[in-house]
């Protein structure tokens, strides 16, 4: 029982599974939003295991592959996929698991979502590649977890709503955004290692002010999927609320980049978590 436990441990640090909160509450607030209100225990299970389980296979994908990058890096040298906890074939087969279990969870929503999931996986294990030869992987990163606003609104509607849009790339500029600040972290690592990142590229007072231009856009375009899903007060007060947390959050990593991390997981989070409970209460009170 304490092996079984230890690899559970091991597998739940590879994937850092406490990331999700980036991407859950979205998908649930497409959901709550394409459903006028709650829409049933059914997806709301469904839901949570193909965002949990899509996240679990980009995550063991990409932890597989840049295993000859991580062992060198200080940063990630104590990660299970590099110290000789897990080997390449657990790995390997966890990934393989997890993708199987999201495109299974598909098949049960609705058609689209079952025929979208093949090419959602390519998108999420597309990542993993671009830091090898292209700057642009933040957007990607980006793209990656803003598929998961679409994916909330195919789950309910069958279909893809215009405000879902707006409220995807609102996503797909906050993952960017947030991911240039982390990857400052490892700047001089990518130029050692002939890894392309925008830090590494145009240095970390150029990635400053992309990445608050990404925050910016992020504002404007959930301030937009608002007023196209004809969202109340409550909906624009979480707008509200996510233009301070950016902003405190780019305060943070100006101050003092030791405060990468504090700003990485703990501003997001609770950004993410007061955004869809500012949406539930906007429900609540139509």
């Amino acid at each position: 029982m304490n092996r079984l436990r230890k690899r559970l441990q091991d597998f739940n640090e590879l994937v850092m599974f406490q990331h999700s909160i980036f991407s859950l509450p979205f998908i649930f607030i497409a959901m709550i939003v394409a459903a006028e209100g709650w829409f049933g225990f059914k997806l709301l299970l469904l839901g949570a295991f193909a965002a949990i389980s899509a996240r679990n296979a980009a995550m063991g994908f990409n932890r597989y592959i840049d295993r000859s990058f991580d062992i060198h890096n200080p940063r990630t040298s104590g990660r299970p996929s590099v110290d000789g906890r897990l080997d390449g074939a657990s790995i390997a087969i966890f990934t393989a698991v997890n993708a199987l279990v999201f495109m299974a969870v598909a098949y049960f929503i609705n058609d689209l979502a079952f025929y979208l999931s093949f090419p959602v996986l390519i998108v999420l294990f597309s990542y993993s590649f671009f830091k090898r030869f292209s700057s642009m992987a933040h957007i990607v990163l980006g793209i990656s977890l803003g598929l998961a606003p679409i994916a909330g609104a195919i789950a309910v509607l069958g279909t893809v709503p215009q405000w879902s849009l707006w409220l995807s790339i609102g996503v797909v500029f906050w993952v960017a955004g947030f991911d240039l600040l982390y990857s400052l972290q490892d700047m001089e690592f990518d130029k050692t290692n002939n890894l392309h990142s925008i830090p590494s590229k145009y240095g970390s007072q150029a990635t400053l002010k992309i990445s608050a231009f990404f925050h910016v856009l992020t504002v404007v375009f959930w301030a937009i999927f608002v007023h196209k899903a004809a969202l109340g007060m409550f909906a624009s007060g979480a707008v509200l609320f996510s233009a301070l947390m950016l902003t405190y959050e780019h305060i943070l990593v100006r101050r003092d980049f030791t405060q990468i991390d504090r700003a990485f997981f703990t501003v997001n989070g609770y950004l993410g978590f007061v955004f869809i409970g500012l949406i539930i209460l906007d429900k609540v009170a139509v």
